[in-house]
């Protein structure tokens, strides 16, 4: 496999590896959408933390993206003026593969960004790094979410019971898991998708 880029342009969006800079517009962001984030994020019942403690999240995500490890992308405005959201390319699921997650800030949501900006990551994957499985993993109640892999071609594939991470207080999570092969890519959405793909040096590679 090849590794993903480091930043990627779509029609209304830059998605980029995070930088340390990006902390205070990436607070801004959360802070003002955690009762939105609260009702599925695990992560953000730790927030809101400080933009030092950001900054240092974000060494680490660039730090693991340089070492191959997982790939942790910022949603951003064209101009980099706002944090709309984050994603990533998580090697979790094994080799071969990756799984997509993402998050949108409660101003930006339904304006089909998250759908956007996991067509572009779906067609890196697959066109760039040359994979051969895609999974998007959902919380069953969360419709607004599941709709995203719908959209995009991704069949369900199975049920899992209790695979996501519980919310405090609470059991470990049903998931859908959608998933889509590179033979079923072909015609789907993601493979339309208009993007621009870089890697650090700033060489286009798609």
């Amino acid at each position: 496999m090849t590794r993903p880029p480091y930043l990627i342009r779509t029609e209304r969006l830059v998605i980029r590896c995070w930088s340390p800079e990006d902390a205070p517009l990436a607070k801004a962001a959360i802070d003002s959408s955690l009762d939105h984030l609260r009702l599925w994020m695990p992560w953000a019942h730790a927030e809101p933390t400080t933009v030092e403690e950001k900054a240092e999240l974000f060494r680490f995500f660039r730090d693991s993206f340089d070492r191959g490890e997982d790939f942790v992308y910022g949603i951003l405005d064209p101009d980099g003026s706002e944090v709309i959201g984050g994603t990533g390319l998580h090697t979790r699921v094994g080799p071969g593969a990756f799984e997509i997650g993402y998050w949108i800030s409660a101003s930006r949501g339904g304006a089909g960004l998250a759908t956007e900006s996991t067509a572009a990551l779906t067609r890196v994957a697959f066109e760039l790094c040359g994979v051969d499985r895609m999974e998007i993993h959902v919380d069953p109640r969360n419709e607004r979410s599941s709709a995203i892999p719908i959209r995009l071609g991704y069949p369900e594939e199975a049920r899992l019971r209790r695979r996501l991470p519980p919310l405090p207080g609470g059991e470990p999570r049903d998931a859908v898991c959608y998933t889509l092969f590179r033979d079923a890519y072909p015609g789907t959405p993601s493979a339309a998708a208009q993007l621009e793909a870089f890697y650090a040096t700033g060489a286009r590679v798609l």
